[in-house]
């Protein structure tokens, strides 16, 4: 049995599929199969120490990307970018043919359609998973013409897709991820205060610096009330750092900011664990923060690709599970209201972190990985 995994090169594409290669080992002990083989095809590796830990082979495919807005240079680089796509697209023809994989689950993300679209020519069963509200160009495509088997995060992108295939899973989320640690462990873990709220800030990597930005602004305020675990990003971390120790140098309180350039598992299981709020971008980081209960703030790109960003955010909101603040009020005075406004009102927070818990079912990365099996199993006999 061979299955093939095809995402784009962010961690919101990543992370999933090692969610769901984790089940399919998971399913591949408990009954006993032999000789399963699993790849990973995309433009880059993203963490080579994931793919190896949990048996994947990496396969390089490079493509291009099709911008959607308008300047001269983004005409000139889809001008180029449409003979890299080629390119892809016949190295991945070889690839999968060399492979000749069972089943392959796609990710979404323009590092896919190369796999996806070889996989379509040779006859091999596609299955796709839909992070966002609405689907982006590659999974619709797919979904709506010959994906076998549709997932889905959000029960609106149930309506995109043919009702027959598709079946609203909820996000698939590493097993190591899920479960938080207590509050004990992680005060002790981070050195923090015990009598006082704990936010905890994910800038992560894509669109961090406005948050970055507003919790600098924020700061002096912040650490009045709060301690501050801060993910600033790896690219960002420096100039944050920087900056944070230039605005605290007269705080006596600056200790109860802690800014980290990335959170491996563990940070993130302690982190979770000790957070009273969580303020973050809208992608599917969300699913993360749902499977802790916690309760967030959520700050929505204004431009994203078909809007997606916002429409997750207030997706999420509609369920009682968080705030929102779009991209135009995100200034220090607003957040500082908001965070205070929420921490006041323990009920709602409360009922505010149960909503989330709720947001997205349970076992989402096992059930897709099942479906996986079961398919390649049906394709190999």
């Amino acid at each position: 049995m061979k299955i093939v995994f095809t995402g784009g090169g962010t961690g919101g594409h990543f992370y999933p599929i090692i969610a769901v290669a984790e089940g399919v080992n998971q399913v591949i002990d408990r009954e006993n199969i032999v000789d399963a083989k699993l790849y990973y095809v995309s433009d880059s590796p993203y963490d080579k120490e994931l793919l190896f830990q949990n048996s994947i082979t990496f396969e390089e495919v490079s493509t291009g990307k099709l911008r959607t807005y308008f300047s001269p240079k983004s005409i000139l680089s889809n001008f180029f970018d449409i003979f890299k796509t080629l390119l892809g697209v016949f190295n991945a023809i070889w690839k999968i043919f060399s492979i000749y994989p069972d089943v392959v689950f796609g990710k979404g993300g323009y590092a896919s359609f190369p796999t996806i679209f070889a996989a379509r020519l040779l006859g091999i069963p596609v299955l796709i998973h839909e992070s966002d509200s609405a689907p982006g160009r590659v999974n619709k495509w797919a979904g709506r013409r010959f994906a076998k088997r549709i997932a889905v995060s959000f029960k609106e992108a149930t309506a995109f897709f043919p009702i027959k295939r598709t079946a609203w899973t909820g996000h698939p989320i590493r097993r190591e991820i899920q479960q938080k640690a207590s509050r004990e462990e992680a005060l002790k873990y981070f050195k923090l205060e015990e009598g006082l709220p704990v936010l905890f800030i994910l800038g992560g990597s894509q669109g961090a610096e406005l948050i970055n930005n507003t919790i600098l602004a924020a700061l002096p305020e912040l650490i009045k009330k709060y301690q501050i675990i801060h993910q600033t990003g790896i690219q960002n971390f420096k100039i944050v750092d920087g900056q944070a120790k230039v605005i605290l140098s007269k705080e006596k309180n600056k200790v109860r900011y802690l800014p980290l350039p990335f959170l491996n598992s563990l940070q993130m299981k302690m982190a979770a664990g000790v957070a009273t709020l969580v303020i973050s971008r809208a992608g599917s980081t969300l699913f993360e923060i749902a499977s802790w209960g916690l309760p967030s703030i959520l700050v929505p790109f204004t431009e994203s690709n078909a809007d997606h960003s916002k429409k997750n955010a207030f997706s999420y909101a509609h369920a009682g599970a968080c705030s929102v603040i779009e991209e135009a009020n995100m200034t220090a005075n607003i957040l500082n209201g908001e965070i205070e406004r929420m921490l006041e009102d323990t009920e709602s927070l409360e009922r505010m972190g149960k909503h989330a818990k709720s947001f997205n079912p349970a076992d989402a990365a096992l059930k897709i990985a099942q479906e996986l099996v079961d398919m390649a199993l049906v394709h190999e006999r």
